[in-house]
């Protein structure tokens, strides 16, 4: 056999390969439904007593009733784990992927919140990238721009 058709057989075996991980996680999913409701959770280095429902900063509180919270101990004795979910989880179609990427899905704003408050209590202030990053505006700087954008809602670029 040539190197080109090993190639082309490596290449097939790869494609084959990846097409089974993506119908497992395809199937490993919950449904819709259940994907709605998730408790989004984060740990903070404080103590659990030092982090009260009642007393978080305002990013959470501007949700008021529309959420519900979870506070307890964080595993291993390292710090508290606070939980937050919409009451009301948004319609199927509002955490769908095009949803997602065009930062339209509710829970994004949600997970800012959280991420803030995490940020608050930890270290008093929620740290942001300089603006502008540099001095005239290019093409890779758009994109990174963008990216940065996106990734408030998530989390992650």
């Amino acid at each position: 056999m040539t190197s080109s058709g090993k190639s082309l057989m490596a290449a097939a075996a790869g494609l084959a390969a990846g097409a089974v991980v993506v119908m497992r996680r395809v199937k490993a999913r919950p449904p819709a439904e259940a994907t709605g409701d998730r408790w989004l959770t984060v740990t903070i280095n404080r103590a659990p007593h030092d982090v009260q429902a009642d007393k978080l900063p305002t990013p959470l509180q501007e949700y008021g009733d529309r959420i519900e919270t979870r506070i307890g101990p964080a595993p291993g004795d390292r710090g508290t784990e606070l939980a937050v979910r919409l009451k009301r989880p948004p319609p199927h179609a509002a955490h769908s992927v095009p949803a997602r990427l065009s930062g339209q899905d509710p829970r994004q704003e949600l997970r800012r919140a959280l991420r803030e408050v995490k940020a608050l209590l930890e270290a008093g202030e929620v740290m942001r990238a300089d603006a502008p990053p540099t001095t005239r505006e290019t093409p890779g700087g758009k994109l990174i721009g963008l990216l940065s954008r996106r990734s408030s809602g998530e989390g992650v670029l």
